[in-house]
């Protein structure tokens, strides 16, 4: 006789919604908006937060990869627990998590493959990233807490060694800068060894295969906080107070070690700093779901993100298979003067918006229906 399986945390898929309406949401252009409206305040925020930063630093839409990479973790020991409670066998739970691994990692390369004539291998994809990393992921997800800190910490310092160690071109002495690191390096070799439309050189944004070991990183802070939440002797109170300290400590030491000038805060090459800098936003956001949600039982407000959260891979193809076609659409049939309603500089705004609500009702259209993409 198995142990029932813990419920499903509603607060969870509530934030796994949000970040993906973050993703989606690129479709209402605020950068466009701004260029518009110079002058407004308002909207240059908007736009700021709608795109990454160039290197150093970060903004709201430098979160979205790491809090889906962080729930990936958190999700994990509630998906063991339930599977353990089915009764399935552990060859089985293990030859699942790999399958999936490897889905996720063909999954993103196809994706990036879009509009190009033959295959893209390239693999700083979100979900090439979590599938590289999660079969690790999953084998410590079955190990002691112990087990899990000492692969963080592994993680964490042996990839940081891996950067200061690395001979780079001569002259280089910022072992973290753009195109000219470790990860770059491996990259440079790594790369061309898959067929290509014309050699590999360098990311022009810097992102490289590398970062989905400090990504795992990620990924076992989500687990370990996963493990925390499932935990039947500590009281909901108890398990928000430890994710508000959690996340204190990691954000207070990830943005130390940038302030230092040890090892700058970096999203696109994921430095460890970064690891632990976006893992400590992550707690408090989950914090903050979990406690509106759970806590407060404040969950009707939430339903327009479950209906994103719990079909978050739907969403995330969804976003990047359908958009051009519902972009076309919609003009063609409602007219173009309808976006238009609230001047030129608007259009793109209302647009976009358009889009975004297609989307969702296709995501609402299936979580109606019960129709869910699983991996």
């Amino acid at each position: 006789m198995h142990p029932a399986p813990p419920p499903r945390l509603t607060s969870v898929d509530a934030y796994r919604g949000f970040v993906m309406l973050l993703m989606m949401a690129e479709v209402l252009e605020f950068g466009k908006i701004s260029g518009s409206n110079p002058q407004s305040g308002f909207w240059r925020l908007l736009a700021q937060h709608q795109n990454h930063v160039a290197w150093t630093g970060w903004v709201l839409h430098d979160l979205i990869q790491p809090s889906f990479s962080f729930l990936v973790g958190v999700a994990l020991p509630f998906s063991l627990a339930k599977r353990i409670a089915s009764g399935q066998p552990a060859w089985q739970r293990t030859a699942h998590a790999w399958l999936r691994a490897l889905i996720l990692v063909l999954l993103g390369v196809f994706l990036r493959s879009i509009d190009h004539p033959q295959t893209n291998w390239t693999f700083e994809d979100t979900l090439t990233q979590i599938g590289l990393g999660y079969g690790v992921l999953y084998w410590l997800g079955n190990r002691s807490l112990r087990a899990q800190v000492i692969g963080l910490a592994t993680i964490l310092i042996g990839y940081t060694a891996f950067f200061f160690l690395t001979q780079l071109a001569p002259g280089v002495r910022d072992h973290w800068a753009l195109n000219t690191n470790a990860a770059w390096k491996f990259d440079v070799w790594f790369m061309n060894l898959f067929p290509r439309e014309s050699p590999f050189v360098a990311n022009e944004g810097g992102y490289s295969t590398l970062s989905f070991i400090p990504t795992l990183g990620t990924m076992i802070l989500g687990l370990l906080a996963g493990g925390w939440l499932q935990r039947e002797d500590k009281t909901p109170t108890e398990k928000i107070r430890r994710l508000l300290i959690a996340g204190a400590i990691l954000l207070g030491t990830g943005w130390a070690l940038g302030a230092l000038g040890w090892i700058p805060v970096v999203k696109r090459i994921w430095t460890p700093s970064w690891t632990l800098f976006s893992g400590g936003w992550c707690c408090f956001l989950l914090a903050a779901f979990y406690g509106i949600i759970e806590i407060l039982h404040c969950k009707k407000w939430a339903k327009p993100l479950l209906v994103i959260g719990m079909n978050s891979i739907a969403a995330y193809l969804i976003a990047h298979l359908f958009v051009t076609f519902i972009s076309e659409a919609l003009p063609r049939h409602l007219g173009p003067r309808v976006f238009q309603s609230l001047g030129e500089n608007y259009q793109p705004l209302l647009h976009g918006a358009g889009i975004l609500l297609v989307e969702w009702l296709l995501l609402a259209w299936m979580y109606h229906r019960k129709i869910f993409l699983r991996i």
